[in-house]
């Protein structure tokens, strides 16, 4: 039942993005694209303030961000696409 969902977002799984501060995180930080949803993005976060880091481990280094608050710092190829439910196996 898998759907394979058109990415017209501009956005590719894998860049390198550097997200505004919000939540409880007090400072910017930067994160990779895990998942592409219709308005947001769920962003692994690989930097972050040390300050940040107690909130970074219980949002276990997970974000989701609105496509419009990031800027791209680094595009991951275009031929990367979110995974088939098929390929985690």
């Amino acid at each position: 039942m898998s759907e394979e969902v058109e990415n017209n977002s501009g956005f590719n799984i894998g860049d390198i993005l550097l997200a505004p501060a919000y939540g409880n995180l007090e400072k910017p930080f930067t994160g990779e694209v895990e998942k592409i949803y219709e308005n947001s993005l769920l962003v692994v976060i690989t930097e972050n303030d040390p300050e940040d880091q107690p909130t970074v481990n219980e949002m276990n280094h997970r974000a989701v961000v609105k496509m419009s608050d990031v800027e791209v710092i680094k595009k991951a190829p275009a031929e990367a696409t979110q995974p088939k439910a098929d390929d985690n196996q």
